[in-house]
């Protein structure tokens, strides 16, 4: 345990004082200015390559240039968006949408049902690689009565449906015959939101102008900044210097502004947890998947909580643990090193001399990878892979120049959604689905995850989530480690954040009311 001492302290030793209570909304007390430039609001934003959120999850950015027929409100309610209404049709398992009329896309053209049509039969074509292709997979027919009218029959029932709708609309017109994961329009996108793209230098930043004809009306925020700063600390620098009016930082970097005037800081809760993925298609675990339940003993949960999120999160245990369908009796893999041992020797693996396990004259171990620019991911893992050893795994960490899902041993995900319980399980551990990179396969997993998503009976989603959590754990797809709230630092004159709103993975979700928000004059 010294090992691990030492390194709990040299983290203790990189923050700047003490974690605070709360970051939620605290406006600090010493001299600092923030730089509003007029109208102008410039958000620290991760790279983009592309804005294609067919394909793509997680982009911030994609609520501001794009509409779904659905939204999610401040409490992550379904609510219409595109849609103005819509009814379901039990016998026949259909869902029937009435769309806004007077819709324009940002090239002046009309939006109609035609345009709804085309991104979801784009999303649920297998050529198109689309990871959203299980939210859909359920439609077996779309049938379009008039321009404004649409119509989604299902083979079975699907209770996520309306969380799915909140999809962005792409327009046909522009899209259709282009390859939708490499055309041009990706780079030069055109929706019906609250926002179009004025410039795009790579690399350095997205220029958004407010869309004058937005159909809720026009923002109040006259442009909009993606600027491109990928580096936390470059981040927390530049809101002190006014470069930036808002980011999400670590926390190690968020509570340095609590003691600030001119900021208002944020501790926004989310669903968004990390945790360790098994690769199943490599070669290693498909002998040693039974060596996964000593893992998820090994890790100090609550140690990487306090030391890399200085207590912004919570020790994750399953993938729902923030959603109404928790199970909280499920198998829990509460820290024990002496489980953790007594499990790899219940399974025949035997100590070296040198403090690690073998088995069939093989050391037991794994190269843990890292996605690069995420250090609070980093972090973790290497807090993780230090405790790891500490037991007698060994365990390296590395971060790869490209994320080589089909050949690594593991990697430190994440995942989360606050919505439907459907959402980040069903095709992130189902047999086969978009969002599946691990290979994990168990039929249980499969069964009980239908059985949810066909009902809209709570108790009998109650009782397939439970199952469903209870055989997870029982086959770990993942060694989960903790949630990770988001940490944001906004110019003290943004207004309109709802602090209070569930946020997703990567944070994602600050910006549903854009176009309510105001900068002070």
């Amino acid at each position: 345990m010294k090992k691990f001492a030492v390194l709990f302290l040299v983290f203790f030793l990189t923050l700047m004082g003490c974690r605070p209570d709360s970051l939620q909304g605290e406006e600090a007390a010493s001299p600092a200015a923030v730089g509003q430039a007029g109208d102008t609001l410039v958000y620290a934003s991760g790279d983009y390559t592309r804005i294609n959120p067919a394909m793509d999850e997680h982009g911030e950015i994609n609520a501001l240039l794009f509409n779904g027929l659905t939204a999610h409100n401040g409490e992550n309610e379904v609510v219409p968006a595109l849609a103005e209404s819509w009814e379901f049709d039990e016998n026949s398992c259909a869902y029937t949408f009435h769309l806004r009329q007077g819709v324009r896309w940002q090239d002046g053209q009309p939006f109609t049902a035609g345009d709804v049509r085309f991104t979801i039969e784009a999303i649920m074509n297998p050529e198109n690689g689309s990871e959203n292709a299980p939210n859909f997979e359920d439609v077996e027919q779309i049938e379009i009565p008039d321009d404004y009218t649409i119509v989604f029959h299902l083979k079975v029932p699907n209770v996520a449906f309306l969380d799915y709708m909140t999809m962005a609309v792409l327009p046909r017109h522009l899209l259709e015959g282009e390859d939708m994961q490499s055309s041009d329009f990706f780079l030069h996108p055109i929706g019906t939101g609250p926002y179009r793209l004025e410039s795009w230098e790579t690399g350095q930043a997205i220029t958004l102008k407010r869309n004058e004809g937005y159909f809720k009306g026009t923002p109040a925020i006259e442009t909009i900044i993606f600027k491109i700063v990928a580096d936390d600390k470059a981040r927390a620098m530049q809101l002190r210097t006014g470069e930036v009016d808002l980011a999400q930082l670590s926390p190690q970097d968020a509570q340095g502004f609590l003691k600030e005037t001119g900021f208002t800081c944020y501790r926004m809760k989310t669903s968004d947890y990390r945790g360790i993925l098994f690769n199943f298609q490599n070669p290693y675990w498909q002998e040693n998947r039974d060596l996964i339940p000593a893992i998820c003993y090994a890790i100090d949960r609550q140690a990487i909580v306090e030391t890399v999120l200085l207590g912004e999160g919570v020790p994750a245990y399953g993938p729902l643990q923030r959603n109404v369908y928790h199970h909280e009796a499920a198998i829990r893999y509460d820290y024990s090193p002496e489980k953790a041992r007594e499990t790899l020797e219940k399974a025949g693996c035997t100590i070296g001399e040198d403090g690690f396990y073998e088995r069939g004259g093989e050391r037991v171990g794994f190269v843990l990878s890292v996605g690069a620019g995420d250090q609070v991911r980093l972090d973790i893992a290497q807090i993780a892979a230090q405790q790891l050893r500490e037991v007698g795994i060994e365990v390296s960490v590395e971060i790869p120049a490209r994320v080589d899902w089909g050949g690594q041993m593991a990697y430190l995900i994440g995942w989360g959604s606050p919505f439907d319980a459907d959402d980040h399980t069903y095709k992130v551990f189902g047999t086969g689905k978009g969002a599946n990179y691990s290979g994990y396969s168990n039929e249980q997993v499969d069964r009980f995850l239908t059985e949810a998503r066909a009902s809209d009976d709570p108790a009998v989603r109650s009782r397939a989530y439970a199952d469903f959590q209870e055989a997870l754990a029982a086959d770990p797809a993942y060694a989960f480690i903790c949630y990770v709230d988001a940490c944001y630092v906004a110019g003290s004159g943004i207004s309109g954040i709802s602090a209070d709103t569930v946020l997703g993975h990567h944070g994602v979700g600050i910006f549903w009311n854009i176009d309510e928000w105001t900068l002070a004059a």
